[in-house]
């Protein structure tokens, strides 16, 4: 059995009382929005996984591409948003925005159009993929919505730009305060707020302050801050300091993208965007990979493993711990693998080892 099985995860057994009917679980509608490139590959095999392992749900599939709405503002098509309206739960594989399209980036207006506030990546080592980095077990929380990429800059003059940097208390309470609940709730014992407040002291010292004004409301987990620069060099030293690591905007995307290179790369690193109102999608952060589209090479884990996420939210533990089981067992055995994990099976073939594991459950 693979280890590093998350913290947070609980054991759920379904027992049948002798001579009643069979209880069946309600059906769960979610959004489904298989992206481009590779994206409706790993996306069908993950539904095949998933009707493997029984996991009571229904896919609504729609495509996500930018159109202009009312007062030509760039949004999402009225179907897709009406769907997330209904589901609240979104998976998305990867999602291309063309060069010079004049649109902003798909995952952006996804973002903005559900305000998804946190993004949430959980980067644990996996058993059998090995890297330089044993035993990694932490969590970047990426505050999503504002910072530097709010969009805010202008030319100045000719060879001159402006961009603005926007750091707003409500912005930075609530992605603080999610944090503190996430550690507290999965059983982490330390959040660290991450920031350059010794050179943005306007902007990255109000996060720090509604981090330090959050903190007093959760005194059974440790409050700790640290620049990113020092953050950075400890975790290229050792990763094991770290348990939840919370931040800015920018920061952010950086960060997540390193710890994921801890375990191997964004290929096997889930990620989900918690928003308002109970709204979450989850996702595969990786590329579309358009030079493989269509080849049975890809690689659906991330994808995966951010339905394992999903279903974890959703309150389904026993399906998510089989699919997670039966993904790991697979990875670590090493006998079908695709290419980008070592091995030369085609993504058909790795989806149908996983089935197979998760139905012996």
């Amino acid at each position: 059995m693979a280890a590093n099985v998350c913290r947070s995860m609980l054991s759920h057994a379904a027992t049948a009382v002798r001579g009643s009917p069979p209880v069946f679980p309600r059906m769960h509608t979610v959004t489904l929005i298989p992206g481009d490139g590779i994206g409706p590959e790993i996306s069908a095999a993950v539904m095949r996984i998933f009707e493997a392992a029984k996991a009571p749900i229904e896919w609504e599939e729609r495509n996500v591409r930018a159109i202009k709405g009312p007062g030509h503002a760039w949004t999402i098509p009225p179907d897709a948003k009406e769907s997330m309206d209904k589901t609240k739960i979104g998976l998305k594989g990867p999602l291309m925005t063309p060069v010079g399209a004049g649109h902003p980036s798909m995952n952006l207006l996804l973002r903005k159009s559900f305000d998804l506030y946190a993004n949430v990546r959980p980067c644990v080592s996996i058993a059998g993929y090995e890297t330089p980095y044993a035993d990694v077990d932490l969590v970047t929380i990426r505050e999503n919505t504002e910072g530097e990429y709010s969009g805010i800059e202008h030319v100045i003059v000719d060879g001159v730009v402006l961009s603005i940097k926007l750091i707003t208390e409500n912005a930075s309470r609530r992605v603080a305060r999610y944090a503190f609940r996430y550690a507290r709730s999965n059983g982490r014992s330390a959040v660290t707020a991450v920031h350059k407040a010794n050179i943005m002291r306007m902007s990255d010292g109000l996060f720090l302050r509604t981090c330090r004004e959050e903190a007093r409301n959760f005194e059974d987990v440790n409050y700790y801050e640290m620049s990113l620069d020092t953050v950075c060099l400890g975790l290229v030293q050792d990763p094991s300091q770290f348990d939840v690591l919370v931040m800015p905007n920018l920061y952010g995307d950086i960060l997540s993208d390193l710890c994921a290179g801890l375990i191997g790369g964004l290929g096997v690193t889930p990620s989900g965007n918690m928003g308002a109102d109970g709204v979450a999608i989850f996702e595969s952060v990786h590329g579309t990979a358009p030079d493989i589209a269509g080849l049975d090479k890809a690689n659906p884990t991330a994808l995966l493993l951010s339905g394992v996420m999903m279903l974890r939210h959703m309150g389904l533990h026993a399906h998510a711990q089989r699919i997670q089981t039966a993904c790991y067992d697979t990875i670590q055995d090493r006998k079908v693998l695709t290419k980008d994990l070592g091995g030369n099976s085609r993504c058909s073939e790795f989806t149908d080892e996983i089935c197979r594991r998760v139905q012996d459950i």
